[in-house]
């Protein structure tokens, strides 16, 4: 036996009613925006764009990625880094 649950609203005027479920959506998508983060597209860097990026040299940006500060990724030949992870290595001077 299937139980249907009946809602009657002859309380409302029609005006109330849209303000009523008005109200519902607006909650609704204030709290669907509070979980939804739209994810940013990663953006992939070359060794010579990360040498511009910081006004060194080619060498410079290697020694970093062959001393860990920055992670190298690699695609066959080619290596590019995270312009992500790159920030995320800026450490603040001054502390």
């Amino acid at each position: 036996m299937i139980m249907e649950k009946k809602i009657f609203m002859v309380q409302y005027s029609a005006e109330q009613l849209q303000e009523v479920i008005s109200a519902g959506v607006k909650r609704q998508l204030d709290e669907f925006s509070k979980h939804f983060q739209p994810k940013q597209p990663n953006e992939y860097l070359t060794k010579r764009q990360v040498a511009d990026l910081f006004n060194v040299d080619i060498s410079t940006v290697h020694s970093w990625a062959k001393s860990n500060k920055i992670k190298p990724l690699g695609m066959g030949s080619r290596v590019y880094f995270l312009r992500s992870q790159i920030e995320e290595s800026l450490i603040p001077l001054n502390q």
